[in-house]
C-alpha cells in the first residue's frame, strides 16, 4: 500500500472503497467542471446546497474538537473549522452573490434529501461513535475534494467557467491544510489503534463508514445535476 499525500489512513479507506471512489471523483458533475459542459443552473444549486453542507460541515469539525484526545488533534480540528467558515464558504458566497442569491438567502436554502441524509449521517457518526468514527465519515469529503481539485487543475479546459472553483480545491491553502489533516490522522489511529490498525476489531466499521460516505458523495453530486 502506497501512502497517499494525505496519509497512510486516507489511502487504506480510499483502496478499500472500490469503484464508489471512482463513481465520486470522476463523477459526471465532476467532468462537467473539467469541460466547462455543467450547466450553470446545476452549477448554482450545487453550491447553494453546498454552502448548507458546510454550515453542518464546519459543525462536525466542531464536535471533533469536543471527541479528541490530545492538543494536536484539536488544533488541526479547530483549523479546519476557521478553514471553513471564513475561506471556503466565501467562494459561495461571492459566485452566487454574482448571481443574485446573498448570503442570507444561502444560509437560509430549504436542503435537499441528500443533503440532510449526508449530513445527519456525518453528525450521527460523530455522535454516537468517538473521534476516529467521526474522522472516517468526514474523510472522503475532505481528501476527495482535495484529489478532485489536483486532477482538474492539470486537466481542465483553458475556458472552463469553473476555473475559481478548481481554484479553491487546488491552491497551497486548502492542500496544506488537507495534508496537515491527514497526517493528524494517522497520528489518532496509532494513538487509538495502534501500528497495525488494519488487524483491529474496529478497522471494518471504519471501512464502512467511510465508504458510505464515499456513497453519500455520488448522491450529492446527483443532486447537482438535477439543477434547481
Amino acid at each position: 500500500m502506497t501512502a497517499s499525500v494525505y496519509g497512510h489512513t486516507f489511502a487504506r479507506w480510499r483502496a478499500a472503497c472500490g469503484g464508489a471512489w471512482q463513481d465520486y471523483t470522476h463523477h459526471a458533475f465532476v467532468e462537467g467542471l473539467r469541460d466547462g459542459s455543467l450547466p450553470r443552473a446545476s452549477f448554482l444549486h450545487y453550491l447553494v446546497q453546498d454552502y448548507v453542507f458546510l454550515v453542518h460541515f464546519a459543525r462536525a469539525w466542531s464536535l471533533a474538537v469536543v471527541k479528541a484526545d490530545t492538543l494536536d488533534e484539536m488544533k488541526v480540528c479547530a483549523g479546519t473549522v476557521d478553514a471553513l467558515v471564513n475561506h471556503e464558504m466565501a467562494l459561495h458566497v461571492q459566485t452566487c452573490a454574482a448571481a443574485g442569491i446573498d448570503e442570507a438567502t444561502l444560509f437560509a436554502a430549504t436542503e435537499a434529501f441528500e443533503n440532510i441524509a449526508y449530513t445527519r449521517y456525518v453528525m450521527d457518526a460523530g455522535l454516537h461513535g468517538d473521534f476516529l468514527d467521526l474522522m472516517a465519515a468526514l474523510a472522503p469529503c475532505c481528501f476527495g475534494y482535495g484529489e478532485i481539485g489536483t486532477r482538474l487543475a492539470a486537466t481542465a479546459a483553458p475556458d472552463t467557467p469553473y476555473r475559481d472553483w478548481i481554484n479553491t480545491y487546488c491552491d497551497d491553502g486548502y492542500q496544506g491544510a488537507m495534508v496537515t489533516v491527514g497526517q493528524m490522522l494517522d497520528r489518532a489511529v496509532t494513538h487509538r489503534l495502534g501500528d497495525a490498525p488494519t488487524t483491529s476489531a474496529r478497522w471494518p466499521r471504519l471501512q464502512a463508514r467511510f465508504d458510505m460516505a464515499t456513497r453519500l458523495e455520488v448522491a450529492f453530486w446527483e443532486m447537482g445535476l438535477r439543477g434547481a
